[in-house]
């Protein structure tokens, strides 16, 4: 689903906020990115959804080298990603369920199907009586739910989250970690930034770790997978 191979980020005047990373994530899998603040979680993510192109090396999603997509494709590519931020960028003027609803509006779905898919993406987080309250009524982990309710809609195939639980006290950290998992094991490959190490300790998933920019360490399973597949 995802492949990284040798890649680098500098950006002008700056640091290397990646340097030489290469790791693959398979289809279906679920995974986790970890680091000190400023190891490159961020500029990760930014590479696979394109907000950020690599200074070296190649970025494959899907099995597409999203290094020779053109500008004009990248809605398109966009489109099978799911994208939940930490601070949940959501629309404090619109209600909940238009908030949902914002990326069926861009991609021209017709009000019924819209329909049908916010309330059904409400449902699986539990926020289906709450789609005409606006989310300054609602707490932080709702808000959270709101937003991953937002990056599900489209039933992307991709999920990616940068630091999904980084305002939410540990149970509903816990709460929305389960939430991924939930979407994980109906086939959706999840990826997910965050520094939360005693939580992810408690997930039986794939770490990857970066400093400075560095890949320093993979779970041994994943070593095993690709030995597995050669």
């Amino acid at each position: 689903m995802i492949r990284f191979d040798h890649v680098s980020k500098r950006y002008p005047m700056g640091k290397e906020a990646l340097s030489h990373v290469s790791f693959e994530l398979q289809d279906r899998e679920m995974a986790f990115v970890t680091g000190h603040s400023g190891a490159g979680k961020s500029t990760l993510l930014k590479l696979i959804i394109l907000m950020e192109r690599p200074s070296q090396g190649q970025v494959f999603v899907d099995g597409k080298n999203l290094n020779r997509v053109k500008r004009r494709q990248i809605p398109a590519i966009r489109r099978n990603i799911g994208v939940v931020f930490q601070n949940h960028q959501l629309l404090f003027d619109r209600t909940v369920f238009d908030n949902v609803a914002l990326p069926l509006l861009i991609a021209g779905y017709q009000p019924r199907e819209t329909g049908r898919r916010v309330r059904a993406a409400l449902a699986k987080v539990g926020l289906q009586k709450h789609e005409k309250k606006v989310p300054i009524a609602l707490s932080g982990g709702e808000q959270q739910r709101v937003g991953i309710a937002r990056a599900v809609v489209n039933k992307p195939s991709l999920l990616l989250a940068d630091e999904p639980t980084g305002n939410l006290d540990p149970e509903l950290s816990a709460e929305i970690m389960a939430l991924f998992e939930q979407f994980n094991q109906v086939g959706v490959t999840v990826l997910i930034a965050s520094h939360d190490q005693a939580l992810i300790a408690r997930l039986p998933h794939r770490v990857l770790s970066l400093d400075e920019g560095r890949l320093i360490s993979r779970a041994a399973h994943e070593i095993e997978t690709h030995a597995d597949g050669e």
